[in-house]
């Protein structure tokens, strides 16, 4: 074989080691929390550790629905993901569709402007965010947990804006002289062909917002208007820790992300890939 090829195939097997290796090391995590959900207390904390359970104890998944109000605090994270999903593909996709759309005096200064602000980070607004919700009495509710979905998002906006710029101006000009409006234009014609690049942010959004915990640390003091991500608190003692437990709502907390992102990820993929295709 010459040299060259040899080279090449020496190359590509240890990418695919390394991809493998990767896999596995994000792999493990995932599988020793499922493991643990299902393991005895006997099996917990022993050496070597137990890789594989025996007996399963199915139990535990009933167990923690019963010692915290899960059904509950799974209606109030699903209830959050939903505003803020709606917030985000709402005033997003208007705004990037503006920036894709129409090149007016100062848009790229605005649009820069709004790039900017992703570089400040979210713990320089906090106590200004806070302070301004305590005035008008939104503390202990829902809405600093939504409100801020439906005013835009920078990153989710530049995303957008990328991918509607690849969409060729004919399209457009073919509508308008069939009738339509710039807003027809916007959701009928614009809105369709951006589907990948709509459930790139939608999936996104829902992994933020479902496993959102310091907004809620902060704003939410009531029990029964925890999410999951602050109601697995609830599996912590003063002196311990019911492990089995935590992980089986971990695992339940976790499974909606997955198998969102198992049906929808060729979308993802090909939304993530054309949207830095033009500038």
């Amino acid at each position: 074989m010459p040299y060259h090829r040899t080279l090449k195939l020496a190359a590509r097997i240890a990418l695919n080691m390394g991809v493998y290796a990767g896999a596995l090391l994000f792999i493990v995590p995932f599988y020793w929390m499922v493991t643990t959900s299902v393991k005895t207390s006997a099996q917990l904390f022993v050496f070597p550790p137990a890789l594989i359970p025996n007996p399963v104890e199915l139990h535990h998944y009933a167990q923690a629905l019963e010692t915290v109000p899960l059904a509950r605090y799974f209606a109030n994270t699903v209830y959050l993901t939903g505003l803020n999903l709606a917030g985000t593909l709402i005033s997003c996709t208007l705004v990037a569709f503006a920036f894709a759309r129409y090149e007016v005096p100062g848009s790229r200064l605005w649009f820069g402007l709004l790039l900017a602000t992703m570089m400040l980070p979210y713990h320089v607004t906090m106590i200004p965010l806070f302070v301004a919700y305590s005035k008008v009495g939104w503390t202990n509710t829902f809405r600093p947990l939504w409100i801020e979905a439906f005013f835009g998002n920078a990153f989710y906006i530049f995303l957008l804006r990328q991918f509607f710029r690849t969409i060729p101006n004919e399209l457009f000009d073919a509508g308008k002289i069939d009738g339509c409006s710039e807003f027809d234009l916007y959701q009928r014609i614009m809105l369709p062909l951006a589907k990948p690049a709509l459930i790139t942010v939608t999936i996104f959004q829902f992994q933020h917002t479902w496993n959102e915990f310091l907004r809620p640390l902060i704003y939410i003091n009531k029990q029964s208007m925890k999410p999951l991500s602050l109601g697995l608190q609830d599996f912590y003692a003063a002196y311990s820790v019911e492990w089995q437990q935590l992980m089986a709502a971990s695992t339940l907390m976790v499974l909606p992300v997955v198998l969102l992102f198992f049906f929808l990820q060729r979308y993802f993929i090909e939304g993530i890939a054309l949207t830095g295709l033009k500038g």
